[in-house]
């Protein structure tokens, strides 16, 4: 359960976030539509106790969110472009990322990476990826996990058609899971055909 309370932030004297209120239930997708400037992105940061409010206050499970509070379920993230250790391929990007918790298996990180059209044999380095296989391989980071809360910004950004199906496979999962998931994007269609419902931010 994801609770936003009145939070409201502000970064060199600019008023980014103004007393949100949002609730997300454990198996809810809720999209997050504004203009460009408006804070979507820093609203996700916020839930994901990057950063900290001026007034008001994010409970997740019932914890409140703060300085030195551990996160308190498992998340998955996908914030702004992908980026990973450039000479690492996939497979080992994920596998060093996987070994800070120690829940996946080696097999389960291949599994992932297949069910957003990678080749976990490939031997690429990350940076020889496309866009579009950086993008894919941020959302298998974001979901390799199995996480409680799930935020996405602009997660089908580079993705074809394809990626696009594939990606609403592995959001519709995750909610199927009892994951509280919050998304953002510029694109209405996309938020219209994951999304229980949607929260307007100005």
């Amino acid at each position: 359960m994801i609770e936003v309370s009145s939070f409201s932030k502000t970064i060199r004297g600019h008023k980014v976030l103004r007393e949100i209120n949002l609730t997300v239930r454990p198996g809810e997708i809720v999209g997050v539509k504004g203009p460009n400037g408006s804070g979507k992105t820093m609203l996700l940061r916020a839930i994901a106790g990057l950063v900290y409010s001026d007034a008001g206050a994010i409970f997740i499970s019932g914890i409140k969110l703060g300085p030195g509070v551990p996160y308190p379920v498992n998340l998955g993230l996908l914030i702004e472009t992908p980026s990973f250790l450039a000479h690492y391929t996939g497979l080992d990007n994920c596998r060093l990322l996987a070994s800070i918790r120690n829940t996946v298996t080696v097999e389960d990180i291949k599994t992932i990476l297949r069910q957003v059209g990678l080749d976990p044999q490939d031997r690429r380095p990350f940076h020889k990826y496309s866009l579009g296989m950086k993008q894919r391989l941020g959302l298998a980071v974001a979901f390799m996990e199995r996480p409680d809360v799930v935020l996405l910004d602009e997660p089908t950004n580079a993705l074809d058609q394809d990626g696009v199906e594939m990606f609403k496979s592995l959001i519709c999962k995750a909610r199927g899971c009892g994951a509280s998931i919050v998304i953002t994007s510029h694109d209405d269609k996309v938020l219209g055909m994951v999304s229980d419902r949607m929260a307007l931010v100005e």
